[in-house]
């Protein structure tokens, strides 16, 4: 009887990967780095965050960090207070006078540039095209749209 119980058992569990103890988990996130790390076929890392979109449609902005956040814990960078400093930094740019917004944000990209490349935090890279598509267009919208994303990923990385 106690030999039907533990067959049982073994029925009920969920298979595992060969050479891995966790069920296939750290076979899982390892599919989900090499297929993030693909993006759209390109070899550049993620797909680029529309801005038109962005500005437009809440829900992108939402789903955009929610991949952010996942791509972030899938590479295991980013702390969240080098995050935190990020985002005051976008929340001072934003706050700027109109006439000095744009160069406000140009030296933010400058400096998300040199923490990227400082602290391998190649999950941020979608980030810094985004930042480099909004100083380009310099609407004002795509600013505080810019400034709401970086809320959500800062919000969802706690």
């Amino acid at each position: 009887m106690a030999e039907e119980k533990n067959e049982k058992q073994k029925d009920n569990r969920p298979p595992r990967e060969p050479g891995n103890r966790e069920g296939g988990q750290r076979g899982e996130r390892a599919e989900r780095e090499r297929s993030a790390s693909r993006g759209s076929g390109r070899a550049d890392g993620p797909p680029e965050i529309d801005l038109d979109k962005l500005i437009a449609d809440s829900l992108y902005l939402d789903n955009q960090a929610h991949s952010v956040v996942s791509r972030m814990r899938d590479l295991d960078s980013g702390t969240k207070s080098q995050l935190r400093r990020l985002y005051n930094a976008v929340r001072r740019a934003c706050r700027a006078p109109e006439s000095e917004r744009q160069h406000q944000f140009v030296m933010l990209r400058a400096r998300l540039a040199y923490t990227i490349a400082r602290h391998s935090l190649r999950s941020l890279d979608t980030l810094e095209k985004l930042l480099l598509q909004v100083t380009r267009k310099n609407d004002p919208r795509g600013y505080e749209r810019f400034r709401d994303l970086f809320e959500a990923i800062v919000a969802y990385n706690e």
